[in-house]
């Protein structure tokens, strides 16, 4: 018998099928260790929270927008869906956030229309000024104070038509008209924002106990109990600073709008909802009462009441923003005075208009990581 004939009478099951077994074996990766592992995941996972950051960095101001709006309105959603609605629902949360809409959409309106209504107004006053010169006004005499240097400076540079034209040969009307179309472009860009800011918190407002949960048993994981305490302080944070916010710009508004009923200014009631609503904005309500002040003087009223209504709102601005503001703010997110200072200021500051909310919130979490988690004794095993 050939040599071929006998290697095929061998038995399987011999030296060769082991032999290639093991040579499999051996080609087989290693598997990672537990701590490379961890490693990799925490890797994987800050990679897929940084492109979730950049591909949402274009909403993210809206979307922490809305999150300070549901977590300030979720105790007034709560009570509004037991009380009128069959409890927190999706039907709730709509009806819910039309109500905020609302509230929100109607002073805005009301100073989108007031603009427009006075733009037209604008421009052919420019275009008259740049003809004619500007005549000294009457109110001009009735100020308080510098009005003599003040009449001589219009003159020289107002009522003549050529230092006229000079002094306003910027603000011609085609310039008008491109300032109020890129402010009617912006004013579309933020209505959209704010659609989507509200849209967002209807979304939190529906599912907000899910995405609580959700969050305290992340922070649980990560942190342990320290975690659910570091986000309790800035929920409560959160809902200090919105509700300070809006009880001291309604005291603000309130208060100034008793000196334009007393010193006579025309339309006080719509100067009393501008200044409550620009309140809520650095530096909106001295816009709203100096605006009042110059209406006052330029329509026949008294150049002293003029000055009072200027006096009163800066007294008002003063003592609300820097004392009661930051007070309020502070006790209610058991913040230290200086802390809630500089957490609102600060965050102004440092982030805009949003600061006003995150800067605070972001105080509240450094002051409970300081005093719970560094100082807090360590929890026998």
């Amino acid at each position: 018998m050939s040599d071929t004939a006998k290697a095929g009478d061998k038995k399987p099951g011999a030296d060769g099928p082991r032999v290639v077994a093991h040579r499999a074996d051996e080609q087989k990766p290693l598997p990672l260790g537990p701590g490379a592992r961890m490693n990799a995941r925490v890797v994987f996972a800050l990679v897929l929270v940084a492109l979730a950051v950049w591909t949402a960095a274009s909403f993210l101001p809206p979307l922490i927008w809305a999150t300070v709006l549901a977590i300030a309105l979720w105790p007034l959603y709560l009570k509004f869906a037991t009380g009128f609605m069959a409890g927190p629902s999706a039907s709730a949360a709509f009806v819910f956030t039309v109500l905020v809409v609302l509230v929100l959409v109607t002073p805005i309106s009301l100073a989108v229309y007031t603009i427009a209504q006075q733009s037209d107004m604008l421009m052919d006053w420019l275009k008259r000024a740049r003809e004619g010169g500007i005549e000294v006004p009457d109110w001009v005499a009735r100020l308080p104070i510098a009005a003599e240097s003040m009449e001589q400076w219009w003159r020289a540079n107002l009522s003549d038509p050529k230092a006229a034209t000079a002094w306003l040969k910027t603000l011609n009307a085609d310039n008008v008209s491109d300032l109020f179309t890129t402010f009617g472009g912006q004013l579309i860009y933020r209505l959209f924002l704010l659609f989507f800011s509200l849209l967002a918190s209807y979304a939190l407002l529906r599912s907000g106990r899910a995405v609580a949960g959700r969050v305290l048993e992340t922070c649980d994981r990560l942190f342990g109990e320290p975690g659910e305490g570091l986000v309790e302080k800035m929920v409560d944070a959160t809902r200090a600073t919105v509700n300070g916010t809006v009880l001291v710009a309604v005291g603000e508004g309130l208060a100034i709008g008793i000196a334009y009923f007393l010193a006579g200014v025309p339309n006080a009631l719509t100067f009393l909802i501008f200044t409550t609503a620009f309140a809520m904005i650095p530096f909106g309500a001295w816009l709203a009462f100096t605006a009042a002040a110059i209406v006052t003087i330029s329509g026949g009223g008294s150049g002293m009441a003029a000055a009072a209504v200027f006096l009163w709102g800066s007294i008002v601005m003063l003592a609300g923003d820097h004392f009661f503001w930051p007070s309020l703010v502070g006790g209610s997110a058991r913040l230290p005075f200086l802390l809630a200072f500089v957490g609102i200021f600060g965050g102004l500051a440092a982030f805009g208009l949003i600061g006003l909310f995150v800067g605070p919130v972001i105080m509240a979490a450094f002051l409970a990581m300081w005093r719970e988690w560094i100082f807090r004794p360590p929890t026998p095993v």
